[in-house]
């Protein structure tokens, strides 16, 4: 079962919409608030985290590189023949957490 609209509007009814368009709209636009002071407010709150969130990022390259060090001598010992491969993988996630803060904050200025 499909409805079909049937919509006709005399000229009386479309200029009461218009107006009703035109009313809105300009009520949007003086009473909309500047958009510079939220974008200063998000970049400084950004800015101020992005401090702790490096010393984050740091923290957790040391847990890594510790939990890869403790694995590594675990397949040393055991005489493993993919040592080389997983030490590689391991100190690679720690480097790559250490330099992708380091960029970010010499990128940014931060």
């Amino acid at each position: 079962m499909t409805m079909k609209w049937n919509v006709t509007m005399n000229r009386k009814q479309q200029l009461r919409i218009a107006y009703l368009l035109l009313f809105l709209v300009t009520g949007l636009i003086a009473f909309s608030q500047d958009g510079n002071a939220g974008i200063n407010e998000a970049n400084t709150r950004v800015r101020s985290y992005f401090a702790a969130g490096t010393n984050l990022m740091y923290a957790v390259g040391a847990i890594v590189g510790l939990i890869g060090a403790v694995k590594v001598y675990n397949k040393w010992n055991s005489g493993d023949p993919d040592t080389g491969k997983v030490a590689a993988a391991w100190f690679g996630s720690c480097v790559f957490l250490v330099v992708v803060a380091t960029v970010i904050r010499s990128f940014f200025g931060v």
